[in-house]
């Protein structure tokens, strides 16, 4: 069969027209080639660039720095610190001399590349002090006053690093007693700069008589140079000379230059001396604070809208500091003017007065936006100082709200970082607050909260939207069950079978484990679960069936063992006949997860089902690449050692755990029987009350536990005997009713888990009164109710019957390997349970 003939309108035209538009286009490309053949070396440049290859690395090196070009001068410095070490004598003679020669003369790439060699051979600490100052020292100094301010930057920084290295003589002799005429108003204010720099580091090398003696004199000249930029430099080095002569001669000579600077005609020099001040807060008493800075802080801050943005910047990001330095000698006229303050702060470039004049051009405006906003996001960094404000902390509730809603995602992201304890804080009204205030001002929050994830969302950001979503597990403790499920926990099954970025999905399928792990109705958790097997575990897309074995993977670690046996066993192995490979590769690696969560006896038919089903995968694997994970997979689930119902010395630790687990679930079913005999207005004060009881009596008996338990012993735990009556009660009331009501259609599915994954652990003589009691106060869980109770969003598919799937050759693979295939049903096969 031959190819159709070519249209005559899309057929090549070898006309005149067309072979000048071809000229034209190699031409264009005989340009863009030229650039690149000017840059070959011709023949005479790449014999001066040619070196004997019998030369030794000495021998070359000194040839290429007297006769070589500067990129192969610049290659033999930067090679310095390996001469140094192969041959020191040799460098330091024959090497070192030339790059000096070569330094005063060298570009700006090599001086920095000397810098960074010097700076290294120096902390290898390879030779003696002597000929550290001798041959390196010097050359370092020579050239802190280059020309060039970062070639000078550099050298000064090689300096500093190597002062730490230095001894105290050597320090004096080489570098303070020059510091005396280098600091005079005569020298250049490049040389003053550097002055500043080297005070401020050495201090720390001398005693404070030295340093009274010798250094404090050269300070405080500097700190009253005639140029701004040297008294801006020298008071930011004022802290870390304050912490080398002690806090007496810091309150005499420090603080009252500090006080001087601080009302310097110069802005630069102010904001110096007000961060110096904040930094320093610790250094000074009570009364130094309250009497001197405090008044300075407050002028400082009354200023501070007349001034430029940058000093409300700086103000605004030392806030926290400053109230937690200042806390305790506020009045209260003082609190609050600080408190507005900070208000005004959170809000700034959002209200109307804070618009744009007409005169500024459009560069103008975006700048002070850019500052504006670092101004609110330095606000919502510092926002955790709120608890210093103990019961009071609701004055400060909108501004929360504010920062919350705010469209720059800089300002949310600040806010993220401790966003657990401020919700905390908000919800409990302060440290001194009561319980019955806990869920008193969190409406507001609520909507907040939405907004920023959706914004988050639909930004590119995505790590500030992964962030915000781990965030969001710290909610059960916050808000109510019903308020999760009706507001966050639907949008986390949207972001998980939506969103295209696989970490942001990870943190939705985590946090929505934790709200189910908290949530306290029944029917609400049979709606999720069975969301999460029908929609994920079946769902007709390769994409949602792994985000399933990520859920289950964190169910692992979240619920307790006989939870997920219970529920998620038999879809997870179903998946081994999935007919997507990755699908079947990802379980492989959550098949030692899977079987760490079994125990033995009393889950032995679980276990075999496991292994039949890795029989089948490595009997019936096409796939290459997931027959190499089966094989080792196999070999890791040989050497895995399983749990026993009884504790053992080796999984102690993972027992307990495991174990208060389970106990804390029984207490969610507790709780569950509560809310609903108690009357619906206080019932779930009741209910909070009494489970925050139970679950501090938990703990407090896991404590007792973990200390008297004796190891490998059977049966239940000393904990559980005390709370067995009332479990016993609870399950024989509500036991009456159970029999006679039938199974909703809803849990066709979720049924057949529950009840083939308990069937064995029933008639099982080994397991204690704990698994007893959690299997029947679960199988008690379902029971029969009104369709129309179904929260719409919640509205299941209705259950389909299961059939078989096979290992993957008689599926389509193209439905079943895209995102658009046909839904598949879990087939949970019959098996006997043990007599």
């Amino acid at each position: 069969m031959h190819p159709p003939p070519p249209d005559a309108g899309v057929a090549m035209d070898f006309g005149q027209n067309s072979l000048f538009g071809y000229m034209e286009d190699l031409q264009e490309l005989t340009i863009i080639e030229r650039p690149v053949r000017r840059s070959l070396k011709t023949p005479e440049e790449i014999e001066r660039l040619t070196v004997d290859e019998d030369l030794s690395d000495i021998d070359r090196a000194v040839y290429l720095l007297s006769a070589g070009q500067d990129v192969q001068g610049a290659s033999v410095i930067a090679n310095l610190p390996f001469l140094m070490r192969q041959n020191p004598t040799e460098t330091l003679r024959r090497v070192l001399p030339k790059v000096r020669e070569v330094l005063h003369v060298a570009s700006v790439e090599m001086q920095l590349t000397a810098a960074v060699s010097f700076l290294t051979i120096l902390q290898e600490e390879s030779m003696s002090v002597h000929t550290c100052a001798h041959s390196f020292l010097q050359v370092i100094l020579l050239h802190l006053e280059h020309r060039d301010t970062g070639v000078s930057n550099a050298w000064l920084e090689t300096l500093l690093s190597a002062v730490e290295l230095l001894p105290k003589e050597t320090l004096r002799h080489e570098i303070l007693n020059p510091l005396v005429s280098k600091a005079q108003l005569s020298q250049t204010v490049q040389s003053r700069l550097v002055s500043c720099k080297i005070l401020g580091k050495i201090t720390n090398k001398f005693d404070a008589h030295s340093i009274k003696r010798e250094i404090l004199p050269l300070v405080k000249s500097l700190c009253q140079d005639v140029e701004y930029e040297v008294r801006s430099c020298m008071c930011r080095q004022l802290e870390n000379i304050a912490q080398g002569i002690g806090t007496e001669l810091t309150k005499n000579v420090v603080l009252p230059e500090l006080i001087e600077l601080s009302r310097d005609e110069s802005g630069s020099v102010r904001l110096a001396a007000f961060e110096t001040l904040v930094n320093m807060l610790d250094m000074f008493d009570t009364d130094d604070r309250s009497q001197t800075i405090l008044p300075l802080v407050k002028s400082f801050c009354e200023k501070s809208f007349k001034a430029d943005e940058s000093i409300l910047i700086s103000l605004s990001f030392h806030l926290g500091k400053l109230c937690h330095g200042l806390y305790g000698i506020f009045t209260p006229d003082q609190h609050l003017r600080f408190l507005e303050f900070y208000k005004k702060l959170c809000t700034l470039g959002l209200q109307q007065e804070n618009g744009h004049n007409e005169s500024q051009i459009p560069s103008q405006i975006v700048e002070q936006e850019k500052k504006y906003t670092s101004v609110r996001k330095n606000c919502a960094y510092n926002f955790p100082v709120s608890k210093l404000l103990n019961s009071g902390v609701h004055l400060i509730h909108k501004e929360l709200i504010t920062l919350l809603q705010d469209e720059s995602l800089e300002v949310l992201d600040a806010l993220i970082n401790h966003l657990p304890e401020i919700l905390e804080l908000m919800s409990t009204g302060g440290e001194n607050s009561v319980q019955e205030n806990k869920f008193s001002s969190v409406p507001d929050l609520i909507p907040a909260l939405t907004a920023a994830e959706q914004r988050a969302a639909a930004s590119l950001k995505w790590r500030t939207h992964e962030k915000l979503l781990q965030k969001y597990t710290c909610l059960p403790h916050i808000i109510s069950s019903d308020q999760i499920y009706y507001r966050f926990l639907q949008r986390m099954f949207t972001i998980m079978m939506t969103n295209n970025v696989l970490p942001v999905q990870r943190a939705a399928a985590r946090t929505l484990c934790i709200f189910l792990r908290y949530n306290r109705k029944q029917e609400q958790r049979h709606e999720v679960i069975q969301k999460l097997i029908e929609q994920l575990g079946q769902g007709k897309s390769y994409w949602n069936r792994l985000r399933f074995l990520d859920t289950c993977e964190f169910i692992i670690e979240i619920f307790s063992r006989s939870f997920f046996c219970k529920y998620f066993f038999l879809p997870v192995i179903e998946l081994t006949h999935d007919p997507v490979a990755n699908v079947r590769m990802k379980l492989c690696y959550l098949l030692p997860k899977v079987k760490s969560a079994l125990k033995i006896p009393a889950d032995m038919h679980l276990l075999q089902q496991l292994e039949m089903c890795v029989r089948k995968l490595l009997c019936q694997e096409k796939d290459k690449d997931v027959l190499a994970i089966v094989k080792k997979t196999v070999l890791e689930l040989d050497r895995m050692e399983m749990s026993m119902d009884m504790f053992q010395k080796k999984n102690y630790e993972k027992d307990l755990l495991d174990q208060e687990k389970e106990r804390e679930e029984l207490l969610f079913l507790e709780m569950e029987q509560l809310e609903k005999e108690k009357h619906p207005s206080d019932g779930r004060l009741a209910s909070d009350k009494s489970f925050e009881k139970k679950r501090r009596d938990s703990r407090t008996s896991t404590q007792s536990l973990s200390k008297n338990l004796p190891i490998s012993v059977p049966g239940p735990s000393s904990s559980t005997a005390s709370t067995s009556k009332e479990i016993k009660k609870s399950k024989l009331t509500r036991s009456q009713s159970f029999n006679n009501q039938a199974f909703h259609a809803k849990y066709g599915t979720l049924d057949k888990c529950a009840s083939k994954s308990s069937t064995l652990a029933h008639t099982s003589s080994v397991s204690g009164l704990v698994r007893t009691a959690m299997l029947s106060l679960t199988d008690d869980s379902f029971r029969t109710r009104n369709a129309s109770s179904v929260p719409a969003s919640f509205s299941p598919n209705p259950v389909v019957p299961s059939t078989s799937r096979g290992p993957g050759n008689t599926a389509d693979p193209k439905s079943s390997g895209s995102k658009d295939a046909q839904p598949r049903k879990a087939t949970l096969k019959s098996r006997k349970s043990n007599p």
